[in-house]
């Protein structure tokens, strides 16, 4: 897999908290903030489709709306 490199802003004691798992597990801090980013954006992806699937299914459909969506208008 090939990484990009990204600048990211973190707090003071965040940025310590970081330092002190890479040192503990020998792992470097850029895998910890990466896959704390990844976690993080497919919680947000997974919420924002099931709020669109919401939406979608608060939709009120007529009854010919409803037979031609399900293919029923035959």
């Amino acid at each position: 897999m090939s990484a990009n490199s990204s600048v990211v802003r973190i707090s003071k004691a965040l940025d310590e908290r970081l330092d002190k798992l890479a040192l503990r597990t020998g792992r470097k801090k850029s895998y910890f903030a990466s896959k704390a980013i990844e976690s993080y954006l497919e919680e947000v992806e997974d919420y924002l489709k099931g709020l669109k699937a919401l939406e979608e299914t608060n939709k009120r459909y007529s009854l010919a709306e409803a037979a031609k969506k399900l293919g029923l208008d035959r």
